[in-house]
């Protein structure tokens, strides 16, 4: 499953360098859903992280929500030694 992870984290990091800066920015959210994929996929891991980045997707539409929607800390994540989601969201 890491190997997963880190193509995953791979391709957001591709989106976000390669891609965003060229489209029209019109993010509801922050973080942005990209940062947000990210950090839920470190902290919560493939599954987990991969289903709340898909949800949060879902709701970035014009009639869906917006402001300030961090990703929650994981319960177990003071365990975790590659779990780095910064705190001071």
């Amino acid at each position: 499953m890491k190997i997963l992870r880190v193509l995953l984290l791979g391709l957001i990091k591709l989106y976000q360098y390669g891609i965003s800066p060229y489209t029209p920015a019109g993010c509801r959210y922050h973080p942005t859903c990209s940062q947000y994929a990210s950090d839920a996929l470190v902290a919560h891991g493939v599954v987990k992280g991969g289903w709340m980045a898909l949800k949060r997707l879902g709701r970035c539409h014009p009639w869906g929500g917006h402001g300030y929607d961090p990703v929650p800390e994981s319960p177990d994540c003071s365990q975790h030694v590659d779990c780095h989601v910064p705190n001071n969201r």
